[in-house]
């Protein structure tokens, strides 16, 4: 009994050492990928320097990334683990706009906790082919919420309109902040949502002239 706690106990440990070993990868790999953005432009980076740069293997770096704009864009599949494990898991009485500005104050927070919010922004706004895989990925990001919040409401319009509005809410705090530096993108994103959530336009009158 007391060894299989030990072998059990032991099994944890690994398996967590393993997960910070992968965390500690990625991460190498996206501050590579995001430095030699910056310093020779997303185009004439290779994933070959980013591999040599962050000191793996090149086959390593596509274990982590299917190419090399996923890389400078710092894609990091735990934040959408996290947002459909946080739509699963909410209170009945929570409302899904709620639940959606938990998600986007999480990854937020983790952003500008990196403090690679703004070199990363300015990067992706100057590069069409950036702005393409960032447009890919964040689609498949609002199918896989949207499914989520539609399986607990029921409502699939409804689902879809708040998962597509909370991330513009997030793109456009982001926008302005760039615009405008003394505004937090956090204190930004909040405004967004307080204005989603009592209605953009409370005058719309359908067919009126």
């Amino acid at each position: 009994m007391q060894e299989s706690a030990y072998a059990g106990a032991v099994s944890q440990g690994e398996g967590g050492l393993r997960e910070r070993k992968k965390l500690q990868t990625r991460a190498a790999l996206t501050d590579a990928a995001l430095r030699l953005a910056l310093e020779k432009g997303p185009d004439s980076v290779t994933a070959e320097e980013i591999a040599e740069a962050a000191d793996v293997s090149v086959r390593t770096f596509f274990n982590y990334f299917p190419h090399k704009e996923y890389a400078i864009l710092g894609r990091n599949p735990a934040h959408l683990e996290s947002a459909l494990e946080r739509i699963a898991t909410a209170p009945a009485e929570q409302s899904p706009l709620t639940t959606m500005w938990l998600i986007v104050r999480d990854v937020l927070h983790d952003l500008m906790a990196e403090g690679e919010l703004s070199r990363r922004g300015e990067l992706i706004m100057g590069s069409p082919s950036l702005l393409y895989h960032l447009m890919l990925s964040s689609m498949d990001d609002e199918r896989q919420l949207s499914a989520a919040l539609t399986e607990r409401i029921g409502d699939p319009l409804r689902a879809r309109l708040i998962v597509s509005a909370a991330g513009t809410a997030c793109r456009v705090a982001v926008e302005l902040h760039k615009d405008g530096p003394d505004s937090a993108p956090a204190d930004l994103v909040d405004a967004a949502f307080q204005l989603l959530a009592q209605g953009l336009d409370p005058d719309y009158q359908k067919g009126s002239s």
